[in-house]
């Protein structure tokens, strides 16, 4: 009896030891954020409204963690509705061609306490290319109003807008090669 409840207890902590955990972005207190040189003296910055996004960790320090995010192209949101359809036409993102992008990691290196460098296939506009973003991990609460337990991250990057073919019409003059990447949110755990 007593190897058995040993055996039980074993691989009961096998089994918790190994769990994985999803965590969901909070739309309500996530952004997608970004920015980008105007004729070298000024930064648009805009955003996507509608995503989804995924973490998958089996470590409580999400040193193992898998990033997923889905973006809905269309929801693009400089301020501007002129600005805003024309960075949905073929110009640039080509949104009803290719309504969706999406970044899924591929591995993430714990560089710091609660900071990691993740690498992933970013995709739109037809093209994926490989990307390395920084992202920092802000801690883990128990939410208050309702005993959800989230936690906070900010991710922050750079991408090429040559890369994917991105407003090839308008020269570095006009609007930078360099795009800044800025998402930060809370992720609720599952």
């Amino acid at each position: 009896m007593k190897q058995l409840l040993s055996f039980l207890f074993i691989a009961f902590l096998s089994i918790t030891t190994f769990a994985q955990t999803t965590w969901k972005a909070d739309p309500s207190h996530t952004q997608l954020s970004f920015g980008i040189t105007h004729l070298g003296i000024s930064e648009v910055e805009g955003r996507f409204n509608e995503f989804e996004g995924s973490i998958t960790a089996s470590e409580e320090d999400f040193s193992d963690a898998q990033y997923n995010i889905v973006i809905q192209v269309p929801s693009i949101d400089t301020g501007v509705e002129r600005r805003d359809n024309h960075l949905r036409s073929a110009d640039f993102f080509d949104a009803e061609k290719y309504p969706e992008m999406t970044f899924k990691s591929t591995s993430s290196t714990k560089v710091g306490d609660g900071k990691y460098h993740v690498t992933g296939d970013l995709t739109f506009n037809g093209i994926t290319k490989t990307i390395t973003l920084e992202v920092v991990h802000r801690g883990t609460i128990e939410n208050p109003q309702n005993g959800k337990i989230i936690s906070g991250f900010a991710f922050s990057g750079n991408v090429k807008r040559s890369d994917y073919n991105l407003g090839p019409n308008f020269p570095e003059a006009v609007l930078s090669q360099d795009v800044l990447i800025d998402v930060d949110g809370e992720f609720i755990k599952q």
